[in-house]
């Protein structure tokens, strides 16, 4: 299309959505970390758990002494993360994300052992490598103590996060939009700052709603699934509406 200038019109942005997701209680039932240090630590890790939640200390400081309370061998370990259950329509919505080419990154406090290998016995361990798919803190049992390693903090994070989630998302989003992101607890809520569509349930839902921040609740990603498609499809319209309405109908569709 040609300017009365002659110069070609430029052609509006593709779209380029990409998606980050937290693990821990969102691909997780249950918080999996939570039920670690629950049946296998001193309990005095609810303590910390406070200091953190208040926000006296970062959650790399939080994990770092609370994962020194535990006392377990590998196989205890092992036995217990095998017990955890995974969102039931996890599997359908990550094969929708391959089908849909949308990118999709995990970002977690919590351990890539831990994720490896609940995703390995739930058949889903495909890709997700720490530092490519996956980003998350790190674990190494030494007999029966647990260390943890954060190899995604971030020198310029002003809340000493054990994985700097924001960071993150905002390396690996740059030059696309929307940026979505799905969570449920207040490990997520630096992350919310960085997303233009957000996903939450539970502490993160409450976290959202008391700072009016815009959310849509879920309980499942068959929920997840269902809202996106229908956000995406309409923000494809958009790129193809009347230039006049663009605007207007693309914070409808974000904001609905």
């Amino acid at each position: 299309m040609a300017t009365r200038s002659g110069a070609t019109a430029p052609k509006a942005s593709p779209l380029k959505p990409i998606m980050f997701c937290d693990f821990d209680g969102t691909i997780t039932r249950v918080d999996v970390t939570d039920e670690i240090l629950t049946q296998l630590a001193n309990p005095s890790w609810r303590e910390i758990e406070q200091e953190w939640a208040c926000g006296s200390i970062g959650s790399r400081e939080c994990l770092e002494r609370q994962l020194a309370l535990v006392d377990a061998s590998a196989e205890e370990l092992d036995a217990l993360i095998d017990t955890i259950p995974v969102d039931p329509d996890f599997s359908q919505f990550l094969q929708w994300t391959e089908t849909s080419k949308l990118p999709f990154y995990v970002v977690s406090d919590g351990f890539d052992y831990v994720v490896r290998r609940v995703l390995k016995r739930a058949g889903l361990n495909g890709q997700l490598h720490n530092g490519t798919h996956l980003f998350a803190s790190s674990l190494a049992v030494e007999g029966r103590r647990v260390k943890a390693s954060f190899p995604h903090t971030a020198n310029g994070c002003a809340h000493g996060c054990a994985t700097c989630k924001a960071e993150i998302m905002r390396r690996l989003s740059q030059g696309r939009k929307p940026v979505i992101f799905a969570g449920d607890g207040l490990s997520d809520r630096f992350a919310v700052e960085e997303a233009d569509i957000v996903f939450a349930k539970r502490q993160l839902l409450v976290y959202c709603r008391k700072r009016g921040i815009a959310c849509r609740p879920f309980e499942t990603f068959a929920d997840i699934q269902g809202s996106l498609a229908e956000i995406l499809n309409e923000l494809i319209s958009v790129r193809r509406a009347p230039r006049a309405n663009r605007k207007k109908r693309a914070v409808a569709a974000l904001v609905r």
